[in-house]
């Protein structure tokens, strides 16, 4: 019983990982105004280390469609702004030889139809995560239940596993619906 219920634990952590693995990777996917966090992703060469860019550079909204990257050093200009149009995000940097400007474009419908793809997909993946976690849950208990744990008490773990489950389901899909919603508010 110790074991199921330290199982639960675990799943648990695993599960609230797995919300917050889905919010950090949301927040990469653009929304037509300017954040910051939609460069967290990027990696520049520092030096010959790959840093990421937050580290060699001060990131800013100067304004709902302006983003500005102040690096400290201004030999870092050219790799931050290599590193951007790697990054293959739709943005183009501007280099004033002081600092990078980018202007972030409106999105057109179909984009903005693209961009909730992307969090739909990604909101999939989080529930897949969350599946494998439920199918190992469930696979102990069968085995504890085969060992000696009353199946009683074995339905009633299986019928919580499923609650959790769906508590963090129903998670998702909020996470991911108010996603969609600031995506497709012009």
């Amino acid at each position: 019983m110790e074991d199921i219920d330290d199982l639960f634990a675990m799943s648990q952590i695993e599960m609230e990982s797995t919300i917050d693995f889905l919010k950090h990777e949301l927040v990469k996917i653009r929304t037509g105004k300017a954040s910051t966090a939609v460069l967290g992703g990027i990696v520049v060469e520092y030096y010959g280390t790959p840093t990421p860019l937050g580290q060699v550079a001060n990131l800013a909204t100067q304004d709902s469609k302006t983003l500005t990257i102040q690096p400290w050093e201004k030999t870092m200009l050219g790799p931050i702004e290599k590193a951007i149009f790697e990054a293959n995000l739709g943005l183009t940097p501007m280099n004033d030889g002081e600092m990078i400007r980018i202007s972030v474009p409106p999105l057109t419908e179909e984009r903005r139809k693209e961009m909730v793809k992307r969090a739909k997909s990604t909101g999939e993946d989080a529930k897949v995560s969350l599946r494998n976690v439920r199918q190992k849950m469930m696979t102990s208990i069968k085995n504890a239940v085969k060992n000696g744990l009353p199946e009683d008490t074995g339905k009633r773990k299986e019928d919580e596993v499923q609650k959790m489950i769906n508590k963090f389901g129903d998670q998702v899909n909020e996470i991911v619906a108010a996603k969609e919603k600031d995506i497709m508010t012009v």
